[in-house]
């Protein structure tokens, strides 16, 4: 993202499909000072054409609002785009490999940074030992994340930098010893290597069709530095926008939001872990873990308290919940406190609950009575679910088929914002609509229209913001410009979709995303009327 020339005031883009519930069949738009100021066709684009500063021939491409990523860790993405990714590692020795040659390839480096090990996909089964991580690092420190971040593996000479006694055992580190690894590991990272890959991970998203990530940060997951740095990098650079969410509880976590910039003390506010580190909290033991339930880190009390003092406070709280029984207590919690201040007052503030993976009907039911942001993310299930998958695993396929209900969320009037908790599973806008339209469980499929609303005004919702996210005439000039097939709509329910392909319906088409298709290759991004990429060569 580097600088550019300034934007001229009024922009006309003719000849291509624009997606806008203003004129399901627009084929031009007119920009002026950051906001949309005409959707319409093409003969009556005529009129505007002497008038603009500037005309864009979209020659069939298709325009569509920017993506909104509602729950990104910017420098940690930035960090697994330029460090050591494991993700796509097949086996433990070959995991082992990559960290032998990345760390002869950084000698200079005072900690080493990695991300993406899924032990659960190897043969092995078993992650990688503390003796085998000292001897492919040549005993310097080392820190790897697994996939959901949840829990690390580490080397010995990291062990060493940690202030307080940590566990030794030679097994994964999970909640505050992980905590405690993870903040010794990020210590070392300087603040130019910081800077550089929050731009890193602020130009890929750009370059996806991204124009708004919510950052979710906090004291656990990385520091006050790394979270002013980033949203003063993003007020300064042209990128995608950047809403910053602090996850720190109660008066304290309310005063530290306010003073950080952020907008709600919310995001990765633990109550629970994750499924895949046997962290997320359960009513039931997991199958694969003897009487384990995982790990409860707050309760409904303290949710209730929480969501007291930020709604009296007028910002929103929000919670990490992914178990049922840390679902239980984030429902039972906010209850209490609309008992307390008010229903009305709770439903304002569009408290968020993020992952809500585990739900029953009863917590859905709750979500829509306290008007509760579904912060979610359908590439979960692309990656975990199915028979064969690690929800199944963890969980038995009976409990597992209950996973990510997104049909059952909607239907009930929940909210939902679509994300990918970056680097946890990649920025990739597109294959998350492609990832709910085509869930695993049949019955928890959404049209492919709903994802891509999820994806994009439902970003803006769950800010606070309902006048944005879609191409209307007075909203916010945030689009993506795409090179794709032809148009169409796809809907869990054939009749339904056979009755909007209908032209009497006016529903605007979006690209085929039937699994085993090419993605839509994004040729532009523009933020607020600001272009912030161009793919090469357009």
């Amino acid at each position: 993202m580097s600088e550019r020339a300034p934007e001229p005031q009024t922009v006309l883009l003719r000849r291509g499909e624009v997606h806008s519930p203003a004129d399901p069949f627009a084929t031009a738009m007119v920009v002026e000072r950051g906001q949309v100021a005409w959707v319409g066709s093409e003969g009556a684009a005529d009129a505007f054409a002497d008038g603009v500063d500037e005309v864009v021939d979209l020659d069939g491409a298709l325009v569509t609002p920017a993506f909104t990523d509602a729950h990104v860790h910017t420098t940690s993405t930035g960090l697994a785009l330029t460090g050591l990714d494991l993700s796509r590692a097949p086996s433990l020795a070959a995991a082992l490999a990559l960290v032998r040659d990345f760390a002869a390839a950084r000698p200079d480096d005072r900690v080493l940074l990695g991300h993406g090990w899924d032990a659960a996909r190897w043969a092995d089964g078993r992650p990688p030992t503390r003796a085998e991580l000292d001897a492919a690092t040549g005993g310097r420190p080392l820190y790897l994340s697994r996939i959901d971040v949840h829990s690390a593996v580490v080397t010995t000479a990291l062990l060493d930098l940690v202030a307080g006694a940590v566990p030794r055992e030679d097994a994964p580190l999970t909640s505050d010893a992980h905590h405690a690894v993870r903040a010794a590991a990020f210590a070392a990272v300087t603040p130019a290597q910081r800077a550089e890959a929050q731009r890193t991970a602020l130009a890929h998203a750009a370059s996806l069709g991204i124009g708004t990530v919510h950052e979710c940060g906090g004291p656990k997951i990385s520091s006050e530095d790394d979270f002013t740095g980033l949203l003063r990098l993003a007020a300064e650079l042209p990128g995608p926008r950047v809403v910053g969410y602090w996850a720190e509880a109660a008066d304290e976590g309310i005063a530290k939001a306010r003073r950080l910039g952020a907008l709600g003390a919310a995001g990765d506010l633990f109550v629970d872990g994750a499924l895949g580190s046997h962290t997320a909290c359960l009513h039931e033991p997991y199958a694969d873990a003897g009487h384990s339930t995982g790990s409860a880190y707050l309760d409904a009390a303290a949710v209730a308290a929480h969501v007291t003092a930020c709604t009296e406070a007028g910002l929103q709280a929000g919670f990490h919940a992914i178990g049922d029984a840390a679902v239980t207590a984030v429902v039972e919690g906010v209850r209490a406190a609309a008992e307390k201040v008010g229903l009305a007052r709770v439903r304002a503030a569009r408290h968020r609950v993020e992952h809500a993976e585990m739900l029953t009907p009863e917590h859905i039911a709750g979500f829509a009575e306290l008007g509760l942001i579904a912060s979610v993310q359908p590439a979960f299930d692309a990656l975990w679910g199915g028979p064969d998958g690690m929800y199944a695993q963890r969980l038995g396929a009976g409990r597992a088929r209950t996973l990510n209900p997104f049909a059952a969320l909607l239907k009930a009037g929940v909210p939902l914002a679509f994300g990918s908790d970056s680097p946890v599973t990649p920025l990739d806008p597109w294959g998350t609509v492609r990832a709910a339209a085509f869930h695993h469980t049949p019955e928890h499929r959404v049209s492919v229209r709903a994802a891509f609303t999820a994806h994009t005004r439902g970003g803006w919702r769950a800010i606070g913001r309902d006048d944005a996210g879609v191409l209307v005439p007075g909203a916010p000039a945030d689009y993506a410009v795409w090179r794709t097939d032809e148009l169409v709509v796809q809907a869990p329910d054939d009749r339904v979709a056979r009755w909007s392909t209908d032209p009497r319906s006016g529903t605007p088409g979006l690209p085929d995303l039937s699994p085993g298709r090419e993605l839509p290759v994004c040729l532009r991004t523009v933020v607020g009327g600001r272009t912030v990429f161009v793919r090469p060569g357009e």
